[in-house]
């Protein structure tokens, strides 16, 4: 399972990597500033379509392995 922190710590990285501000980060995906500095720390209660948006503006995609599918079968998450 992956936790709060090291999706924060993964979301930082890339934020950094594509050399953008918290600021900037919030305006391209249409969220508030606190919202980018609370996934950044950690934060357990962050809304999943918040997060949705913050991931799709840095290009992550999030791969979903479930028991009761086939090996080979894998859910990622769409394009908006």
């Amino acid at each position: 399972m992956l936790e709060p922190k090291t999706l924060a710590r993964i979301i930082r990285k890339h934020r950094k990597a594509a050399k953008i501000s918290q600021l900037q980060l919030a305006e391209m995906a249409g969220i508030g500033k606190t919202v980018v500095f609370d996934v950044e720390k950690g934060k357990e209660t962050i809304k999943l379509n918040t997060l949705r948006k913050i991931l799709k503006v840095l290009n992550i995609k999030v791969v979903l392995v479930s028991p009761l599918m086939d090996n080979d079968q894998t859910v990622e998450n769409e394009e908006s």
